[in-house]
């Protein structure tokens, strides 16, 4: 049986990465299969033993801001890994015990446990500042190691937690997408796209990050086009602007009679030249 090729070279796989990355820098000889343990070692100067959970993959990211493999994880690492997964479930109860008791107001997101347990970390979201001294002071009494309580946005939660876009495809935050950039309704307009929240809102509530990844294009190309509803003089008679195509780079125009009619762009820039614009 003919052995497969090891993989090597600049790859990205998808793995359980509870710090945000979006994967992993292989560029090692050895084969990395789905569900493989992994020592990682961070930007950071931190290393951690990771679970890859899917293939490798090319994404256009830079290598060096990545977390990279440096060998398969040995058994004792494989265990002191499973231990700190049990005591992130200890700590993530008594965290959720002391908070309610405490009365704050905080939706505890993700606890992580550095894999050499030298500090346990709390991931939570809030809508203000939260005074977590007592909680920290009582998460210390309980677990008996050091604590760091760190506020995340929405967007970062989505992220943390992973799943599946209304695309199909897994969330971007969770997948490739580490810096979040604005994004705003008029991005949702300028792409004709149904101004529903529902529809064009990620799994966080917030405005879809997508909407920014074609919105230059689309801002480019209208630039030199006439605003939708604009009212243009035509061969065929007056017509009104009603979309754009922008992969197609055609405009559609409806006349008087309410019929609609589809021309390139090019088309278009050639009559309002001869004066076509009312």
């Amino acid at each position: 049986m003919k052995k497969r090729r090891s993989e090597k070279g600049y790859f990205v796989t998808e793995a359980v990465l509870r710090e945000g990355y979006p994967g992993l820098h292989v560029e090692s000889s050895f084969r990395i299969r789905p569900g493989s343990y992994v020592l990682v070692s961070f930007p950071e100067k931190r290393k951690e033993v990771l679970r890859t959970v899917s293939y490798s993959l090319s994404l256009p990211l830079k290598p060096g801001t990545l977390p990279r493999v440096l060998r398969l994880a040995n058994q004792k690492e494989i265990k002191q890994y499973r231990e700190n997964l049990e005591f992130e479930k200890k700590a993530e109860s008594f965290c959720r015990q002391f908070a309610e008791e405490l009365g704050l107001e905080m939706k505890l997101t993700r606890v992580e446990r550095l894999f050499d347990r030298s500090k346990v970390i709390f991931y939570y979201t809030a809508e203000g500042r939260i005074d977590f001294r007592e909680l920290v002071k009582q998460l210390v009494r309980a677990l008996r190691t050091r604590i760091e309580m760190r506020q995340i946005g929405v967007r970062n939660e989505a992220g943390l937690h992973g799943g599946l876009g209304c695309c199909g495809r897994e969330i971007c935050c969770a997948a490739f997408l580490k810096e979040f950039a604005p994004v705003s309704i008029k991005m949702a307009k300028e792409q004709s796209l149904p101004l529903d929240p529902n529809k064009i809102s990620g799994l966080c509530g917030r405005l879809l990050c997508c909407l920014l990844y074609e919105y230059h294009i689309y801002e480019e190309l209208s630039r030199s086009l006439p605003k939708i509803g604009k009212k243009l003089q035509t061969p065929v008679g007056p017509c009104r602007v009603v979309r754009y195509n922008i992969f197609r780079r055609t405009i559609v125009l409806e006349n008087q009679e309410g019929r609609e009619v589809e021309i390139p762009v090019e088309e278009l820039k050639e009559i309002l030249s001869a004066g076509g614009e009312n």
